[in-house]
């Protein structure tokens, strides 16, 4: 497998590092906003930041 630093293409280069970035955006964004995070883990899809509410109310 090639490293990023040998791939010609820059746009390809640099997918990897945003797709990241936008990963991170969408977390602090269900956080701050209180909304679910669906991903797909291990042939399901499911709510990636239930276990941090669990036990939490919302505030009004």
């Amino acid at each position: 497998m090639k490293t990023l630093k040998d791939i010609p293409d820059s746009d390809i280069r640099g997918s990897l590092p945003a797709l990241r970035r936008a990963a991170r955006a969408a977390r602090e964004l269900a956080l701050r906003t209180r909304t679910p995070l669906y991903v797909w883990k291990d042939g399901r899809v499911v709510d990636a930041l239930a276990p941090r509410r669990r036990g939490r109310t919302a505030s009004p």
